[in-house]
């Protein structure tokens, strides 16, 4: 396990106060961005908003005029079943743009959360159409990321449905992980991760009492601690592994951490 070389934050305090960079950050994972392009972004106007921990930023059926860059904080998307059971769909830290879709989709069709205190910045359809139709390689760079958010679903579907309770819980922590390393936050050995375990019960298709369990088990095997909302993994090598996990999905080889394991190694 490498040591954090910063302190645990889903925030980059350099960056909080220029969302635009934060995004250009994100898009560099996955493609190149010209001069043009980035000073195009920036010509972007926004706005800040924060919300507090366990809030809803958007719901179900809103009508949205505005897509919203994580600036700090994690936000997950979110469906209620008719029962009122809830499934977790995706985890968003800085960068992403979690409801870019509606940029085309007029409706939400699922909530948006804040699961820890988070900010993000509001950039308005009007003045991304705008850039979409100024910027035709900025327009494909926005298009990937919506493919992108297609292809973590799909993963997410096949961890669910196909892995048992244990590595689909290894299986999302190091997506965690991983993506924040990416961005620059943390090491893939220690990191952030300011839910509870009924966030996880949510996100795994579990009960709280098995998430419980499968932590206590990773605990006493020496893989995995999870305390005062910070993922630590003790034996990384091993815990690679286990996890199944194959950074493929994520769409990043261009920026891949030096120590994720490569492409279909595990």
């Amino acid at each position: 396990m490498t040591s954090p070389s910063r302190p645990l934050a889903l925030e980059d305090p350099a960056l909080t106060n220029d969302p635009i960079e934060l995004l250009v950050r994100r898009l560099r994972l996955t493609c190149e961005l010209s001069d043009a392009d980035v000073r195009a972004l920036h010509s972007l106007p926004f706005h800040i908003k924060d919300f507090p921990a366990r809030t809803t930023i958007s719901r179900e059926r809103d009508r949205l005029s505005h897509s919203c860059v994580v600036v700090s904080g994690l936000i997950c998307r979110a469906k209620m079943a008719g029962d009122g059971r809830r499934q977790l769909l995706s985890f968003h830290i800085l960068g992403d743009i979690p409801d870019l879709q509606t940029l085309h989709l007029n409706v939400m069709d699922h909530d948006l959360i804040a699961l820890s205190d988070a900010r993000v910045a509001l950039i308005a359809h009007d003045d991304l159409r705008r850039l979409t139709r100024e910027q035709p390689d900025l327009a494909a760079a926005l298009w990937r990321e919506t493919l992108i958010d297609a292809s973590v679903f799909r993963e997410w579907i096949v961890n669910v449905g196909r892995r048992d309770a244990r590595q689909r819980m290894m299986h999302l922590l190091f997506e965690v992980g991983f993506r924040l390393k990416a961005m620059g936050l943390g090491e893939l050995g220690s990191f952030p991760m300011p839910i509870t375990q009924s966030d996880l019960a949510d996100a795994l298709g579990l009960t709280p009492v098995h998430v419980n369990r499968v932590l206590q088990n990773l605990r006493h095997e020496g893989l995995l601690d999870f305390k005062r909302a910070t993922v630590t993994i003790n034996n990384f090598a091993r815990f690679a592994e286990l996890s199944d996990f194959d950074p493929l999905y994520l769409h990043q080889s261009s920026a891949a951490p030096d120590d994720a394991p490569p492409m279909g190694a595990v």
